[in-house]
């Protein structure tokens, strides 16, 4: 009985919240301040209530650095009244977030679907000319919404083919990957430094059972599309000079080699799921500490034009440069731990395994280093303002690097107990998942 209903109770806090929030809404201050305590409140929820859930293959990490990076991505927003939707919208992803990884069979698919079709609605209504809508992002999320309805109402294996198409839209996966980056890039206020994390959780999340029951033809044709993937992906970020296509296709790529490990192995593990969710911390603290620049210079201002923050911001110029490390992948952060579990735990993938991170981390080095040093160093221009980071701003970006160091120190197994790769299949097929 218990088990049964506390995925609607991690689910319910955060959506009671948006309510809060809502009857709050002439006053931003207060609006801000519920969000962040509904937040705080759905990680102490998920800290006291993770021994009442069914633990997947990949481990609970991810339900503890969802409502995680709801709170920081709220926290280092700046306070005003056209923010206060995005706050809003932040607990109401968060909730059905948590509910989708949380729930079983047709609950878990509602979450999901009320996820996807807000995301919809927001990409729809709030757009800009700076950002116009993107059309193709906006189906492919149609398309992962369609995928969840044809794996409930049909049987494997085009279900699972289903729910799987419905994976690489929320994991992104080279050629659907544009409705993640339309998120990243379009959505409005903090919604896009949380959801470049809560995707990909998701999406991986749902992996287990899928690639156990997938034809062999179609995992050959996620391999490939994922090696594709990490190399395109990372050329495109060195050709883009909008900070956040850089911070979107950059993840791209690392989400790709999570996609040719899982898909040459066939599994999911706490390794990966360690992979996933430290990339997508690390672009969400980068995507924040971006916001410090847009909140300062304003929203549509060329990254080009600014430059010498670190003798004048020295706190914003620390911690900007320990994100940049650990987005690269650089010891003793998360991205680094994830990176060489998946090469020491995946027999089969090695080689080719070690080639891709190379790749990617070779590439990152020069994208994200770039827009470090950019920002960072070069002559200071008289006609700017420089004020370094306020106190929320240094808490929100505090926050994701310790947890950052934190996961590239804690052994991985403290979020999933240790268990034979080739058991996973048993488990996997008990775990949460679309298909019935």
């Amino acid at each position: 009985m218990m088990e049964a209903l506390v995925p609607w109770l991690l689910a319910g806090i955060p959506l009671v919240g948006a309510l809060v929030g809502l009857a709050s809404w002439s006053d931003p201050e207060r609006v801000k301040t519920s969000s962040i305590i509904c937040s705080t409140l759905s990680l102490v929820s998920v800290l006291g209530l993770a021994g009442f859930l069914t633990m997947p293959p990949s481990g609970c990490l991810s339900l503890y650095l969802l409502p995680l990076v709801a709170l920081t991505s709220i926290l280092g927003h700046p306070l005003g009244k056209d923010h206060r939707l995005s706050w809003i919208m932040t607990l109401v992803c968060l909730g059905f977030g948590m509910g989708t990884l949380t729930a079983h069979d047709l609950s878990g698919s509602f979450f999901l679907m009320m996820l996807l079709i807000t995301l919809i609605v927001l990409l729809y209504r709030h757009h800009t000319a700076l950002w116009p809508i993107s059309w193709w992002g906006v189906g492919l999320l149609i398309l992962g919404l369609v995928g969840v309805l044809i794996s409930m109402i049909t049987n494997s294996p085009v279900s699972s083919i289903a729910a799987l198409m419905t994976c690489a839209v929320l994991l992104p996966l080279v050629p659907f990957h544009g409705g993640f980056l339309t998120t990243v890039t379009r959505l409005p206020g903090n919604l896009p430094s949380f959801v470049v994390l809560l995707l990909p959780i998701i999406g991986f999340h749902q992996l287990p059972l899928i690639l156990s029951t997938v034809p062999e033809d179609v995992t050959v044709i996620a391999r490939a599309l994922a090696l594709l993937g990490v190399l395109y992906t990372a050329i495109k970020a060195l050709a883009q000079s909008r900070v956040r296509l850089v911070l979107g296709y950059g993840s791209l790529s690392f989400f790709s080699i999570v996609w040719w490990f899982a898909a040459t192995t066939g599994f999911t593990t706490p390794q990966g799921a360690l992979l996933v969710g430290a990339v997508g911390l690390a672009t969400s603290g980068l995507l924040i500490a971006w916001q410090v620049i847009r909140t300062r210079y304003g929203d549509d201002v060329d990254p080009q034009a600014i430059s010498g923050l670190a003798a004048s911001m020295p706190k914003y110029a620390v911690l900007l440069s320990l994100l940049g490390l650990a987005a690269m992948g650089i010891p003793p952060f998360g991205v680094f731990a994830g990176f060489m579990g998946l090469l020491l735990t995946s027999p089969h993938a090695s080689v080719f395994g070690l080639f891709l991170a190379l790749a990617a981390w070779l590439a990152a080095s020069w994208y994200i280093m770039q827009v470090v040093q950019q920002l960072l160093f070069g002559a200071s221009r008289p006609d700017l303002r420089y004020t370094d980071l306020l106190n929320p701003e240094l808490a929100s970006l505090l926050i994701v690097v310790v947890v950052l160091l934190a996961l590239g120190l804690v052994p991985s197994a403290v979020f999933a107990p240790a268990q034979p790769i080739l058991e996973q299949a048993a488990l996997a097929r008990e775990s949460f998942a679309w298909p019935n």
